[in-house]
């Protein structure tokens, strides 16, 4: 056989298979493209949120109108009142579904929850305190008595929950959050009866709603939950080494109350920030991140992304069915994730084996 036979023979080989992708490579293929499926369905609802009404408009009619106010009636209920309140579902949304990822991770409770531990029955306390008391009437006013609420109540919580440990107990944290909530709820109802036009101011504030906001308010107030949204993504990597335990965390390099304190002024920062813009809305941030811990598993990195995204379709889905689901008006958003959420919440009480944190 000559050389250029041989040659022949070698060129005509096949070229060598790629080896396959491994199981990690394609988790994360899978995860990667799940959340791009996420953000596509979020700009459907935004788009969804702006055209659904008492006044149905159509795709041109809306776009027509983002892109030309002409002064129009459409033009008119699109720049005042849909795409003010959808602003703030894109807000408030990822705020709350954050804030309860977060302390859900932080204290190991699959059932934690800003509202269920009591963080927006402290906001929403001292922020009745300011208005009811007080007299202030503008969300950049009360916003600070928000914060401070809800940070009181997060560490008086944990300290309730470390008794006798030294660890936070998720159950004591639990018990002490729905005990919390019970009596600020009935002191600030009673400050909001004593006083009528207090009472009218938040009645609506108090119910939870997206609608009525001017965009100058949440202008004043989106820096402050964007700080607290880049403080939840940087922290979710030494979330991931605490989940295995404090003595571990450290061997890892990880600052167990660096890390804590972090969760702790995030918390407060994106409840805090999400009660004063749109009142107590409960329930988002306990249904979302477990919805998206039985999609991408216990790495808090994707479960904080995925949260970022998936919080405010369910937040606006959610305002969407409280605007049509009556024919003579529109129910309180709070209302309608109270509605959904209670029967989630009773059916993961029940679960044998809640989803892993």
């Amino acid at each position: 056989m000559s050389s250029k036979t041989v040659l022949a023979g070698e060129s005509t080989l096949p070229p060598p298979r790629k080896p396959a992708p491994s199981g990690a490579e394609r988790t994360r293929t899978f995860r990667t493209l799940g959340l791009l499926a996420a953000v596509v369905l979020l700009m459907v609802v935004t788009i969804a949120s702006i055209m659904v009404g008492a006044r149905d408009l159509t795709v041109g009619t809306v776009m027509n109108a983002l892109f030309n106010h002409d002064g129009t009636t459409e033009a008119l209920i699109i720049w005042e009142l849909r795409v003010p309140r959808t602003v703030v579902g894109l807000v408030v949304g990822p705020a709350l579904g954050l804030a309860g990822a977060l302390m859900q991770a932080f204290t190991r409770n699959p059932l934690a929850d800003p509202g269920i531990l009591g963080v927006n029955a402290g906001a929403g306390f001292f922020v009745t305190i300011a208005v009811g008391i007080l007299g202030f009437t503008d969300a950049r006013g009360y916003v600070w008595f928000a914060l401070a609420g809800a940070a009181l109540v997060t560490v008086l919580v944990y300290l309730i929950g470390s008794v006798g440990t030294g660890v936070a107990n998720p159950v004591q944290m639990t018990l002490a959050g729905v005990a919390l909530s019970a009596v600020l709820g009935g002191v600030a109802s009673g400050i909001s009866l004593k006083n009528p036009q207090a009472f009218d101011n938040m009645r609506y504030w108090g119910a939870g709603s997206i609608g009525g906001r001017d965009l100058e308010v949440v202008a004043a107030i989106a820096p402050l939950i964007v700080v607290g949204v880049v403080m939840a993504l940087l922290v979710s990597r030494p979330l991931n080494a605490l989940a295995m335990g404090d003595d571990v965390g450290k061997s890892l390099g990880v600052s167990v109350v660096g890390t804590r304190v972090v969760v702790v002024v995030a918390v407060t920062v994106l409840a805090g920030g999400a009660t004063a813009l749109a009142g107590p809305i409960g329930f988002i941030g306990l249904m979302v991140p477990h919805m998206v811990r039985w999609i991408v598993g216990p790495d808090q990195r994707w479960i904080m992304a995925y949260t970022l995204v998936v919080s405010p379709i369910l937040l606006l889905l959610a305002d969407i069915l409280a605007r049509i689901i009556l024919p003579s008006g529109e129910l309180r958003v709070g209302l309608v994730t109270a509605v959904v959420g209670a029967p989630i919440l009773i059916i993961l009480a029940r679960r044998k084996k809640v989803s892993g944190l």
